[in-house]
């Protein structure tokens, strides 16, 4: 069962680009990947998918119900963890936990609990006296709560620290192999690669790639550094050429025999051939489109 079907969704902003004829789909059960930098669509995509701005035009389902007619049915059974999070004034945490649940129509204090302890949130703290990753802990809190089908997060690792971080893939794993499907947006690669199956890659409000992480990663390419001297001018298929600290490294496309023998005409001291990462393979499609390396 596809929990997230879109089709052809579009959204403008007056004359200004959202998304355009945006195609997706996410299978229940998914930990999915949606990649792009800044100002690309993502938080627009999410923004719509949730009703919370209306489509220019195209259709989207969530659970098999049109985002448009059934928002309400749609977000009981949704978690949603914006980018940046605002609360009422002058309410403490404990206050704001029990308004979310409230909403829910929930006895959530047992998932509260548990959460706030294992993401070392004081309950009894004013929501105005909190540092931006605390407010993002009141936010991951707010939308685990009522132990949704379908989690939607936005960049939900900015503010904080490495050991929350990892805290908090950690509660988004269990909750996956829990059955909960997931839907990560996020521009830090190293995220999608750990966790996610499936990811999209969306550019400029259009999607360019949508396929398992691992077939997005494989390339004919291998990432090469060598400490040395080589005619490396002499090589077809070499990108990304830098150097630093007396090392040369470069993304090479070519025929692995022409590149031995151009190495072996040099003096190398130490080489090492590896693959490239996801962020190499993600900065390759927004220079080139659906271009393979």
């Amino acid at each position: 069962m596809d929990v997230i079907q879109i089709s052809k969704l579009t959204k403008y902003y007056g004359k200004a680009r959202g998304i355009i004829d945006l195609d997706l789909s996410v299978t229940e059960g998914e930990f999915f990947g949606f990649i792009g930098p800044n100002g690309a669509g993502k938080s627009t995509t999410i923004r719509t998918l949730l009703g919370l701005i209306q489509p220019t035009s195209g259709q989207a389902s969530i659970f098999g119900l049109d985002i448009c007619r059934d928002k309400t049915k749609i977000l009981s059974d949704v978690g949603y963890l914006p980018s940046e999070s605002v609360f009422y004034p002058g309410m403490k945490v404990k206050e704001i936990l029990k308004l979310s649940a409230d909403l829910r129509k929930k006895d959530c204090s047992a998932e509260i609990e548990e959460l706030c302890e294992r993401l070392q949130l004081d309950e009894n703290r004013k929501a105005d006296e909190l540092s931006f990753g605390n407010r993002k802990k009141v936010a991951i809190v707010s939308a685990l709560l009522h132990n949704p089908r379908l989690l939607i997060l936005d960049e939900p690792t900015s503010g904080l620290d490495p050991l929350m971080q990892r805290e908090f893939f950690r509660i988004i794993r269990e909750r996956n192999a829990r059955g909960t499907t997931v839907f990560l947006s996020s521009h830090v690669l190293s995220e999608i690669q750990r966790n996610c199956t499936r990811a999209a890659i969306i550019r400029e409000g259009r999607l360019i790639a949508c396929d398992r992480v691992e077939a997005l990663s494989k390339t004919s390419a291998k990432r090469i550094t060598l400490h040395g001297q080589a005619p490396l001018n002499q090589l077809n298929g070499v990108r990304d050429l830098k150097e630093a600290d007396g090392a040369f490294s470069f993304l090479y496309h070519g025929e692995i025999l022409q590149l031995l023998q151009v190495l072996s005409s040099g003096t190398i001291t130490d080489l090492s051939i590896s693959e490239p990462d996801l962020e190499e393979i993600f900065l390759h499609y927004y220079e080139s489109g659906k271009e393979q390396l």
